[in-house]
């Protein structure tokens, strides 16, 4: 397990916080020295108030950052009692997080051209690592899965960052093609035309994207989700089974070389 943890306690203030698709919701924090520190990939464990038998913190991948305006943008999806309070913070609301966490994307510096694959929340850490891509100028496609159209998120956000092509699936056909998002990906890697592959969403989703990197000859990265409780690598609740053994996730990920994983 890597020591120390890179996260530090940060204060916060609620810019804005509102949804962007049915039961997903963007979250902009203010928080200076964490918008400078961030990198694409890393996480936050961000503290909800309003339930005290909550003790543990949330962790969240995030979307962009802006270190002019001091400013990070988390997207996350109402799935329980913690985001369900979460989305009820309104502007002005103060709380506390842990960040930045983890390790996040590593992507080769002779890559040339780059897959982006994500699958329902899986979305924000992808489009972070996109606008990374177009900033370095590498050229990058993007597959883009979700339950329903009224659920996709990101498709956007990698167009106006220069994505070749994007290819979006749903789960019953309401947008674009109807099935899963790994399938046009699979298809896409079989080309060759790929030397770097990022993925982040469901397991089973992520496990068919590393098996088509592999046949493809393609380096490939997924971010995989854990509760991770404490965030700095205390309470081993986050344990991902890798070649090398168990790592927890907080610290050795949430990013992982694909290969390493035991899926």
């Amino acid at each position: 397990m890597p020591t120390p943890s890179s996260a530090r306690m940060h204060d916060v203030t609620i810019v804005s916080n509102e949804p962007i698709a049915s039961d997903v919701y963007s979250l902009v924090i203010k928080a200076p020295k964490l918008a400078e520190q961030i990198q694409p990939g890393q996480f936050v464990n961000i503290r909800v108030p309003g339930n005290a038998m909550s003790l543990l913190r949330i962790p969240l991948s995030y979307a962009s950052a802006d270190p002019v305006e001091g400013t990070v943008e988390i997207w996350y999806s109402v799935v329980g009692d913690g985001t369900r309070r979460l989305s009820q913070m309104q502007p002005g609301a103060q709380t506390d997080l842990l960040g930045p966490g983890g390790k996040g994307w590593n992507v080769p510096e002779s890559c040339s051209r780059a897959l982006l694959v994500a699958g329902g929340i899986g979305a924000p850490p992808i489009v972070c690592l996109a606008r990374e891509l177009s900033e370095r100028g590498i050229a990058f496609d993007a597959c883009l899965g979700a339950q329903t159209g009224e659920k996709l998120v990101g498709a956007g956000e990698l167009e106006e960052l220069g994505a070749g092509e994007i290819s979006v699936s749903t789960d019953d056909g309401s947008l674009g093609l109807e099935g899963f998002c790994t399938e046009p990906a699979s298809a896409l890697l079989a080309t060759g035309e790929y030397d770097y592959v990022a993925t982040c969403g469901p397991e089973p989703m992520m496990a068919k994207v590393a098996s088509a990197a592999h046949e493809a000859g393609a380096y490939c990265e997924a971010s995989l989700e854990r509760m991770m409780s404490c965030g700095f690598g205390a309470c081993n609740t986050c344990a991902v089974e890798t070649t090398s053994g168990m790592q927890g996730a907080c610290m050795c990920g949430p990013v992982f070389n694909a290969e390493e994983v035991v899926w």
